[in-house]
């Protein structure tokens, strides 16, 4: 992967956790990336370049006016004062090519001196197995704390380790594989005939990411939710508020200069209007 940085610009060793969405049903991860960008009034540092990924090009995401700037597929961010880094990615990957992906930005993350990953996606509400009725939404994780992907710290928050993450099963070892350079095929993680529930999860954008990051030797993290397509501006605010909890601040510390409320992206705006009564969050 290439990277261009922006002009005045540099990645600061102050921001040592990045965060990144994988993309996946509903684009929460995408969603609640750009909530937290906004909020956190994080700049764009580089513009990156990845093969696998489809070109696209865009107005200014963040504004608060659209003034022309463009916005890219890959785009890096950060913020000093929440010692954040960002990666926001708005196209998809080009099919068979997700663990190259998943490889090339972990490497790019290794480079530019991160050491730990938060990787943000959601997962199809159809799949689930038990509906829990005890509250609107529960966030699930797994973690390379652990070798079975158990995190004590996140388990204080409330949160469930993601079941289906077994490290033993074997659409999970082939993805192992791959991204440490073994004698397996893409088409294995990337072919969805016959699929169980089990390799259903092996084979999403995020768990490439997590075994390519893992692979390198850094700190990384699934925070994930169920939903289904359609307006998932609620998801997004949830999940971001889960990393606000992960990370130790309490949102309207993350919110900044006394604000009770999320910078709302200029891009939302456009295609979502007026955001929803942020009380009910």
């Amino acid at each position: 992967m290439e990277f261009a940085v922006v002009e005045g610009e540099s990645f600061s060793p102050s921001c040592p956790t990045l965060i990144m969405p994988a993309l996946s049903i509903g684009n929460v991860g995408q969603l609640a990336v750009d909530l937290l960008i906004s909020s956190a009034k994080a700049r764009r540092v580089a513009y990156l370049d990845e093969p696998s990924v489809l070109p696209c090009a865009g107005n200014d995401a963040f504004g608060p006016d659209a003034v022309g700037d463009l916005a890219l597929a890959l785009e890096a961010y950060e913020s000093t004062s929440h010692r954040l880094a960002f990666i926001q990615q708005r196209s998809p990957v080009i099919t068979g090519m997700t663990v190259s992906f998943a490889k090339n930005v972990a490497d790019f993350i290794r480079s530019v001196g991160k050491n730990h990953v938060v990787i943000l996606s959601s997962l199809d509400s159809g799949k689930r197995r038990v509906i829990d009725a005890s509250s609107d939404m529960q966030v699930y994780y797994f973690s390379s704390c652990n070798e079975d992907g158990s995190d004590p710290e996140y388990e204080k928050l409330g949160w469930k380790k993601l079941e289906e993450y077994d490290p033993s099963h074997k659409r999970w070892g082939f993805l192992s594989g791959l991204v440490e350079g073994g004698d397996f095929s893409e088409d294995m993680v990337d072919d969805t005939d016959e699929m169980t529930i089990n390799d259903y999860y092996a084979s999403l954008p995020f768990a490439a990411l997590f075994s390519a990051c893992k692979a390198k030797g850094l700190k990384v993290s699934c925070v994930l939710c169920y939903c289904s397509e359609g307006d998932n501006m609620p998801e997004s605010f949830q999940l971001a508020e889960a990393v606000c909890k992960l990370l130790g601040d309490s949102p309207e510390k993350f919110h900044g200069n006394g604000s009770n409320g999320w910078i709302i992206p200029l891009s939302w705006k456009s295609v979502y209007g007026p955001p929803p009564d942020m009380s009910i969050f």
